[in-house]
């Protein structure tokens, strides 16, 4: 029987490669590795797009978005030795109030004199600090002046840059204050007289201390507990208050 080849199949010359062999029909080497198998190229690594600048976030602070810092105001809280000064500052500072409190000895007896009945076993040897926020647009800096007179030479730097003054007075023990008012009067500060009622009561009434410190009508006198806090904000105030006065009639001259 005569053989049947398909006539799609070419013949072989002889001794050589078949016409349908593996590398005739799909074009690689018989034996040969295998063709690598061809994937795609991975994609791009996710890149988030780019935030306009015009509605980046802004950056907030403690006090709100784009407000300014409080402005700082300086206010010294002076007066006479033990009439309540470094109780004052340390009532109304919302930190703790830096104190240079030491502890009085024998060898200022006769010179460092808290009054009859004090109980004060302490004395500022430089000053008190201390500060108070009032709101968003102001903070107070209270700096408490040492009251015996061998340190009278620190008041000049600690006045240097205040914008007015609370000037503590004991109604027992008015001599005492003459020298703080003197002073502030010198030095043409706006200040206020604050009477400070030890055990809740004064000596004399607010007119008679008027009349004994010589103190005019433009300078505001009222009375306050150096130990309420609530108290205290309400004669600084009054400081704040005088100070403003002062600086609107300077502006319109």
């Amino acid at each position: 029987m005569d053989s049947v080849r398909s006539p799609e199949w070419p013949v072989a010359p002889l001794g050589g490669l078949a016409a349908n062999s593996a590398s005739t029909r799909y074009g690689q080497p018989v034996g040969g590795p295998p063709t690598p198998a061809q994937h795609p190229p991975p994609p791009p690594p996710y890149r988030p797009p780019a935030v306009p600048a015009a509605t980046a976030p802004v950056p907030t602070t403690r006090t709100g978005a784009g407000a300014a810092p409080p402005i700082p105001v300086k206010l010294l809280i002076a007066g006479g030795f033990g009439v309540g000064k470094t109780t004052t500052v340390g009532a109304i500072s919302e930190i703790a109030p830096l104190t240079t409190e030491a502890e009085m000895t024998s060898a200022g007896i006769g010179v460092d004199d808290p009054g009859l009945g004090s109980a004060k076993t302490t004395t500022t040897v430089a000053m008190d600090f201390g500060c108070v926020t009032i709101d968003r647009s102001l903070k107070l800096y209270l700096f408490g002046t040492p009251g015996q007179h061998r340190f009278g030479f620190m008041w000049d730097d600690l006045a240097r840059g205040a914008l007015g003054a609370l000037v503590v007075v004991d109604s027992s023990r008015l001599d005492d204050c003459y020298p703080a008012i003197d002073f502030f009067e010198r030095a043409g500060l706006p200040f206020v007289v604050g009477v400070n009622a030890f055990d809740g009561r004064l000596t004399h009434e607010l007119g008679a201390i008027r009349w004994a410190l010589a103190i005019g009508d433009h300078v505001p006198l009222v009375q306050f507990d150096a130990r309420d806090r609530l108290s205290v904000r309400d004669a600084l105030l009054v400081v704040l208050d005088r100070a403003l006065d002062r600086a609107v009639r300077e502006k319109g001259v």
